[in-house]
């Protein structure tokens, strides 16, 4: 079969190789990829790849072989999976843990952009609590993840202020259901209940400084690359009591995750925004693109295999 591998190159970061069909363990089912879409996490793993990286978090295919131990769906089962590797291939071997079936009405493209930002969204949303009536400010609302959270917390009553650096985007956000979106972070009109903070850099201090007494910092990622300071007399002079919650959204099992979020796609309330769908043959371009920040929303790459 074929599969990506990383090159070093920054301007063409995967090349095809030819690769043996994997053998799926016994708790695994041996997919067919569709689409998969490269998250940004994978982009930065692949400046530096380390010796036999396999990249392909987020996946949409169909089951051509079941798991050996009787878990999971039949042959034929069309599925999106979060595997743990591996995805950026013709096959690939998932836990049946970590993939759900997909109704008619969701193709492989809108699936495949599902996983890991609905994941990570899903389990924001958990680790906050309650956000019904609360008041909740979102860094870096733009990408993938943010525009779930938007989209979910104001389903869920929450008085969302969503950070973005464009008029379009924001746009966007509006329509998602954010109550306010403002350019500059600097303009948040706190005090906020929950802070959801993902760019680091001067950002994090910012934000904190936003917070309600008894509020919550949940920091979840340092999109800018930049890392933060944190002057200890100005964090203990503001809000009384404020809390930073550390968040990675990784630990399987991942089904029930991936079956929520089928289902509220499905029923209309998730929208996956696709910035770009492109043949796989293009991902060495689109990796650069998405480093370049060229692209809005997930991008996507097909194999040419649904049917």
């Amino acid at each position: 079969m074929q599969r990506l591998i990383p090159t070093g190159d920054p301007d063409r970061p995967v090349t095809f190789t030819e690769a043996a069909e994997p053998l799926p363990a016994p708790h695994e089912a041996l997919v067919r990829v569709e689409a998969f879409a490269p998250n940004r996490g994978e982009i930065f793993l692949l400046e530096n790849p380390r010796p036999a990286l396999l990249p392909g978090k987020d996946v949409a295919g169909l089951v051509v072989q079941a798991a050996a131990d009787g878990s999971g769906p039949a042959i034929g089962t069309r599925v999106v999976c979060h595997p743990p590797l591996g995805g950026w291939a013709e096959y690939v071997p998932v836990p049946t843990d970590s993939l759900a079936p997909l109704p008619a009405g969701i193709d492989a493209i809108r699936a495949a952009a599902l996983p890991l930002a609905g994941i990570t969204a899903l389990r924001l949303l958990r680790a906050a609590g309650t956000v019904q009536g609360a008041r909740v400010l979102l860094t870096g609302a733009s990408g993938g993840v943010g525009h779930y959270v938007t989209e979910l917390a104001a389903d869920a009553g929450a008085e969302l202020t969503a950070v973005t650096a464009t008029p379009e985007r924001g746009q966007r956000l509006s329509e998602l259901g954010a109550t306010h979106v403002i350019h500059d972070l600097a303009e948040a009109a706190g005090p906020f209940d929950i802070v959801f903070e993902s760019t680091g850099g001067t950002a994090v201090a910012t934000a904190l400084s936003q917070l309600a007494p008894g509020g919550t910092m949940i920091w979840f990622g340092q999109a800018s690359r930049a890392p933060a300071t944190l002057d200890f007399f100005d964090f203990f002079t503001g809000p009384e009591n404020a809390v930073i919650r550390h968040f990675h959204y990784a630990g399987a099992p991942y089904a029930r995750d991936l079956t929520t979020l089928v289902r509220l796609t499905e029923t209309g309330r998730l929208h996956p925004e696709l910035g770009r769908v492109a043949d796989w043959s293009e991902t060495a371009e689109v990796l650069v693109d998405l480093r370049e920040r060229r692209i809005r929303g997930k991008a996507v790459l097909t194999t040419g295999a649904a049917r």
